[in-house]
């Protein structure tokens, strides 16, 4: 009997062993960055900053969503890139699915004029996303927009394309 308590004793110790490090390895994962790829997929690849997850935590109070946000961002420096703007945006959508979309129809309709340098695309299939562009209309950041309210968008507008100037 002695033998079968010590293997229920051993088999019960590799068994805790086992989920002590499954929980370890977890929590290191969760602090670990997400591939581009990871971050495309859940439509942070245009929140670089970790200040703009920030910001994006005033807004979208989802613990889980705000995680991700910190897995894809990288550190704000104090040096002049840490506020990154860009020249202008598309902002592409599918003209069919809009319907599910009323927020960005509501910015589409009544605030995208306030800025000249977002185009509005349609393209069959899309999801609601921003296209951000440097200076020479190169496509630099894509931010997926499914869920964000038109305030939203509009003060990220606000706060990352560049005002135009006076002589447009």
């Amino acid at each position: 009997m002695g033998a079968l308590n010590e293997y229920i004793l051993i088999k019960r110790v590799v068994i805790l062993w086992v989920i002590f490090m499954t929980i370890t390895a977890t929590g290191v994962a969760a602090k670990e960055q997400l591939t581009t790829r990871q971050c495309e997929t859940l439509g942070f690849t245009g929140l670089a900053l970790c200040s703009d997850c920030n910001t994006f935590a005033e807004y979208v109070k989802n613990p889980e969503l705000l995680s991700d946000c910190l897995k894809c961002c990288t550190e704000d420096s104090n040096d002049s890139m840490s506020k990154i703007t860009y020249s202008g945006a598309i902002l592409e959508v599918c003209m069919r699915k809009l319907v599910f979309y009323p927020e960005i129809v509501g910015f589409i309709e009544e605030e995208k004029d306030k800025f000249p340098t977002v185009k509005v695309q349609y393209v069959f299939n899309s999801p609601p996303k921003l296209i951000m562009l440097d200076d020479e209309d190169q496509q630099k950041e894509t931010i997926r927009i499914d869920n964000w309210k038109r305030e939203h968008v509009l003060q990220f507008l606000q706060e990352k394309v560049k005002p135009t100037s006076a002589e447009d």
